[in-house]
């Protein structure tokens, strides 16, 4: 049986076809959305593929060890790593020290945290709009402020140079408490502590206050109330901020970096870094791997418990405020907890780097051990640093850099992130909708010490019509763009959900090109979204390591990696107090952002 094709169906469709095709020419969000995308894939997926793919074929200056020629396809690096008699040292170590730390920071922080956000969201604690604010500084300090802070006051003489504090007064400091396992999970503890404020305090704060009147009124106990319904319906935020935490930790560079390596406590981050430095690429490439899949499997669980979150909505109308515990008797137990968790995660790191950069002898308070020379001093008794910082061309070299590498960087990552959120909801095909939401997307998906890898390893050697990269402010400018994307991105997406087509087309009405549109109507209305979009990847960007540790040289410094260099020669005095200016920076800029956007700290952290 044959079947006849109506000619008038046939030219119905065809005209249909070009009806969309003229439709969509005239609608500039899909050609940018292509542009785009081609550009994402480069910046993003392409440097992934490449350090998975170094992991199996044989690198340069390899052939001889692998018997095999370079560009190869070998399992050789994959072998070594897992099951040759140094993969003890290169990968089941690191990983177990890796998931020891992660796991232990994860439950001390998330206990603690849950404490704090129900004290501050759920009780009458005396000054708690105070402490709502201060409670969040650590998060916004670099990780890295605690551990040298920590290496001020425990370090011993296992690794040479000036003494810590209580070395100096005659206290000894055994190697357990000053490196390795235990330092690391007290800093990363104490650095997730607010997020977990944060996250599980929102959660609070949302939950009605109906449920647990009625269960009251039904003679319910305390422990009933606390068990039965408060916990189930936080639970998707706890196990979503542990997941947050744990996802962290595996990537974590600067802590392990300064307080694992003197003792030999490597972690998977720090073994990357040092097999990267000992032009171990392959095995680099495995460590990458694990790091990331360890990373995605994460993330992909904390995206499942949130879709599993909605089971806990309450239904109903406009709820009622949560009730307020009333502490009684424990009110200034729980007062002095939160001061001493104040005084111990925020004043005593940052007066501890203060002091040790004034101080000449660690650990000695007279008065004339007290000196400024470390800060606008001249021709200091020390062998590669003659002037205090202020005073270096290296420091202000290397804050050049960081500002105009770092800005250049988040102000086209805001840009990009407004034009993938106009490309995203203005564009008439879902698939490059959706295509660019996930690219921009999967840097958050894998930790930044694995990020620079793959960047080092796309951008290293030439590259089509690329020429190498490495050593040049471009990688650094192009890979910061490219993991700040997850940020930007979303940031563009949610701000240009908000705004409607009517101006946009009465502009286009009146003959508007879409350059004017985006210039005169799209970009002032959405000024406010655009600058928190560039100024958190920059507050970001000038406190991070893991990118600028791999990626820059000398000649490329930053203020992180001038920092760490000082702690390389044994100066710390000079190396806290280029932490200070970066701390500085960074709660400067966080604050800067909260004014902008017209809400509180906490808040501002929150959402």
């Amino acid at each position: 049986m044959s079947t006849v094709i109506n000619p008038h169906h046939k030219i119905y469709w065809w005209q249909q076809v070009n009806r969309k095709i003229s439709i969509a020419k005239q609608e500039p969000a899909n050609l940018i959305g292509i542009v785009l995308l081609g550009l994402f894939a480069y910046l993003i997926a392409a440097p992934v593929i490449s350090i998975l793919t170094n992991s199996a074929l044989v690198q340069a200056g390899d052939s001889t060890r692998v018997h095999a020629a370079e560009g190869t396809f070998t399992s050789y690096y994959v072998t070594r790593a897992m099951t040759s008699r140094m993969s003890e040292l290169l990968l089941w170590r690191p990983l177990m020290h890796t998931l020891s730390i992660s796991v232990t920071a994860v439950l001390c922080s998330v206990a603690v945290g849950i404490l704090l956000a129900w004290l501050i969201n759920r009780t009458n604690l005396k000054g708690k709009k105070w402490f709502a604010t201060a409670l969040i500084i650590p998060f916004m300090l670099p990780t890295w402020t605690f551990a040298l802070a920590w290496n001020t006051i425990f370090k011993n003489r296992t690794i040479g140079g000036q003494p810590g504090w209580l070395e100096a007064l005659g206290v000894q400091v055994p190697d357990h408490f000053a490196y390795g396992f235990f330092p690391v999970v007290i800093i990363l503890s104490v650095h997730y502590i607010p997020l977990v404020i944060l996250i599980v305090g929102n959660a609070l704060k949302r939950l009605d206050g109906q449920l647990e009147e009625c269960a009251r009124i039904l003679k319910a106990s305390r422990r009933t109330i606390a068990f039965k319904i408060i916990l189930p319906l936080v639970r998707p935020a706890i196990l979503s901020s542990a997941l947050l935490i744990f996802a962290d930790c595996i990537g974590e560079f600067a802590v392990p970096y300064i307080l694992g390596l003197p003792v030999h406590y490597d972690t998977l981050a720090t073994g990357l870094y040092r097999s990267i430095d000992s032009r171990q690429t392959g095995v680099a490439a495995v460590l990458a791997g694990v790091i990331m899949l360890i990373g995605v499997i994460t993330l992909l669980i904390d995206t499942r418990m949130m879709r599993e979150a909605r089971r806990f909505v309450t239904v109903g109308g406009k709820g009622q405020t949560a009730h307020q515990h009333n502490l009684g008797k424990l009110q200034w137990l729980m007062v002095s907890f939160v001061i001493v968790f104040i005084l111990c995660s925020v004043i005593t790191p940052l007066l501890t780097l203060f002091l040790s950069t004034v101080m000449i002898l660690p650990g000695r308070f007279s008065a004339d051990n007290f000196t400024l020379d470390y800060w606008i001093g001249h021709n200091l008794d020390t062998i590669a640093l003659h002037n205090g910082i202020l005073l270096t061309p290296e420091f202000w070299h290397a804050a050049w850099n960081t500002l105009w590498i770092v800005g250049s960087a988040s102000v086209c990552a805001g840009i990009f992130g407004l034009l993938v959120g106009y490309a995203v909801m203005r564009t008439s095909f879902p698939l490059i909708s959706q295509s660019l939401r996930q690219i921009t997307f999967l840097p958050y998906l894998v930790p930044g010490i694995a990020f620079a890898a793959a960047y080092l390893s796309l951008f290293a050697v030439p590259t089509g019509p690329i020429p190498a990269l490495y050593g040049t402010p471009a990688i650094l400018i192009l890979a910061l763009i490219a993991e700040k994307m997850p940020f930007a991105s979303r940031s563009g997406i949610a701000a240009m959900t908000q705004l409607g087509k009517e101006s946009e087309e009465a502009a286009r009405i009146a003959g508007a090109g879409w350059i004017t549109r985006i210039t005169r109507i799209i970009t002032p209305i959405q000024a406010g979204p655009l600058t928190t979009s560039i100024l958190l990847p920059f507050i970001s960007g000038i406190k991070g390591v893991s990118l600028f540790i791999i990626l820059a040289i000398p000649a490329t410094d930053v203020l992180t990696t001038y920092s760490l260099r000082l702690i390389d020669y044994n100066y710390d005095q000079a190396a806290n107090a280029v932490v200070l200016m970066i701390a500085c920076l960074a709660l400067g800029g966080t604050i800067l952002i909260q004014k902008i956007s017209g809400t509180g700290l906490s808040q501002g952290l929150e959402s």
